[in-house]
């Protein structure tokens, strides 16, 4: 068959969450054939799949949104500063229709495997329904975090009563009044559950895997003022996330932990803590996540509130790390999460003191005692950035496997392309950009650039692009050149591949590109600029 000879599609994208319906929106506009496949019944991605109670994303809603156009800045009004899954869910739908993409996306649709055809110069995608399709290019937007791992507990299976995965919690709603009910995980999805239901169960048993430095989201609902005074920001707001490493509206300040005298290091500290959002965490003295003397410093600080809110001197320190300093892992925000253990009705149970054995019909056996359940909520992670990738069961030039060539780690060239892997981009992979950014602001990057190159293919009739290999050695040089610039690149994390629940262990694979996103887009742009040098281009 001819290389002219037209595949089924210019593009396919795998996914319709934030990442995927902003690739789709730039190929309705640039006059691409294309589509979307979404293994969900609909668009959202996370907002989709994670109905657990209390989920909500912790940027400040008005960067979490998209920030491309004016228009719909204006349209859509967030009701809330932080906004929970089901506002978030109706702001994709309300996009997804404003620009009228669901045509051209295909639901209930899991994509089970890509194979690149040399000879046609395409994608050959086989899907769950038993079709397979052609693509010219394969644009993968699988989410960072949309590989849920469940604990390898024996007996997990055997459980009667309700049990399920965070980011498969039931589309209807539980009761979990007057129930008997354990969180197992104490990361961001456990916090926020943990705040959500503490009140209304019967009774609820946090088993801790680790404990992790927590911090007051300090939500709220925007008044009318609020609301008004937001939209006439709207250049304001562009700007300020541009112009931050990590696309939030808070950057470090300028000065180092020790350059001011302890009560003005206190006194700050307290109004970043009474503060809403991340500042806690990247707001802070520009020092505080690259040197551990400062980090111990905040670190103590942060403790000394743990201990003001927590009754129980015991459950505090309990819960105070001992291996990791504040912000050198994901910081959970909280709404009342140590408050809760203050309840008659909340207990703690510390596995790294009392291991969990089993799992058997009606609940939990630790090596300490025997718990009785009526629900148990598992939120225990997944296997960040690269499960998905797994699951997709890509093959490139060659019949070299995907995973086959990153079984040391990831390797890419800029997080966005992979040397042996023709016309495939991978929008929010690892070592990308979007990563350690506010994921909207990071993918706007790589989706914008990605666009562009397209269209550029397309208008000098080209129909191959593979990244070279010299490429994929000079970006992971950069990636573990910034990741050793950071304490959060030297702790074990999902952010840094670790994961107890994944066979193999990838602490070493440098996974994140932690030279922030005005570094990134330099580098992109610079690509772009040149012609592209660091990708065969026929």
């Amino acid at each position: 068959m001819s290389t002219d000879e037209l595949p089924d599609y210019d593009a396919v994208i795998v996914g319709a969450g934030v990442c995927g319906i902003f690739q789709a929106y730039w190929l309705q506009k640039l006059g691409f054939r294309w589509s979307a496949f979404e293994r969900g019944s609909d668009v959202g991605g996370t907002w989709y799949w994670n109905r657990y109670p209390g989920c909500r994303f912790d940027s400040e809603s008005e960067t979490y949104g998209y920030l491309f156009s004016r228009e719909l800045f204006q349209e859509w009004t967030w009701r809330e500063r932080f906004a929970p899954r089901e506002e978030t869910e109706r702001y994709l739908h309300y996009f997804v229709e404003k620009f009228d993409l669901r045509k051209h996306m295909q639901f209930n649709c899991k994509v089970t495997s890509a194979r690149w055809e040399e000879r046609r110069r395409c994608w050959i995608i086989t899907l769950s329904d038993g079709r397979s399709v052609s693509s010219r290019f394969l644009l993968t937007a699988l989410g960072l975090l949309s590989d849920p791992t469940l604990p390898r507990y024996p007996g997990i299976e055997r459980f009667k009563g309700t049990s399920f995965h965070t980011y498969y919690a039931p589309k209807e709603p539980i009761d979990y009044r007057g129930k008997r009910v354990a969180v197992v995980g104490t990361g961001s999805t456990g916090v926020q559950v943990i705040c959500e239901i503490a009140e209304q169960v019967g009774s609820l048993t946090v088993f801790q895997r680790r404990p992790n430095w927590c911090a007051p989201l300090n939500n709220a609902v925007f008044s009318a003022e609020e609301t008004a005074e937001l939209k006439d920001r709207y250049d304001e707001i562009c700007e300020l996330c541009g112009s931050t490493p990590s696309g939030y509206v808070h950057n470090a300040v300028a000065k180092r932990t020790f350059d001011v005298s302890k009560e003005e290091r206190v006194e700050f500290w307290e109004r970043l803590y009474a503060d809403r959002g991340f500042g806690k965490w990247l707001g802070n003295y520009k020092d505080v996540l690259t040197d551990p003397e400062p980090n111990a410093e905040y670190s103590k600080f942060i403790a000394g509130k743990i201990r003001q809110r927590i009754k129980n001197p015991a459950v505090a320190e309990m819960m105070i790390p001992k291996d990791h300093g504040f912000g050198t892992r994901r910081v959970p925000m909280e709404r009342g999460y140590y408050e809760a253990f203050n309840q008659d009705n909340v207990e703690l149970v510390s596995l790294e003191d009392t291991p969990i054995k089993e799992i058997d019909e009606t609940g939990i056996l630790t090596t300490a005692r025997k718990y009785e359940f009526d629900i148990i909520v598992y939120a225990t992670g997944f296997d960040a950035i690269i499960g998905s990738y797994e699951k997709l069961n890509v093959v490139g030039r060659d019949g070299l496997r995907l995973m086959e060539k990153w079984k040391a780690g990831p390797r890419t060239a800029f997080g966005i392309a992979v040397p042996g892997f023709p016309n495939l981009f991978t929008l929010a992979g690892p070592q990308s950009g979007s990563v350690a950014t506010n994921f909207p602001r990071g993918i706007e990057d790589a989706v914008n650039w990605t666009s562009n190159l397209l269209a550029f293919l397309r208008e000098h009739k080209c129909t191959r692009i593979e990244a070279a290999q010299a490429a994929e050695v000079q970006w992971l040089a950069e990636v573990q050149k910034w990741s050793k610039r950071i304490l959060f690149g030297q702790q074990n994390s999902w952010f840094t591949g670790y994961n107890t629940n994944v066979d193999r262990r990838r602490a070493d694979a440098a996974l994140i590109y932690a030279g922030g996103q005005i570094r990134y887009r330099k580098v992109l742009a610079q690509q772009a600029e040149q012609g592209y040098p660091a990708f065969d281009v026929q």
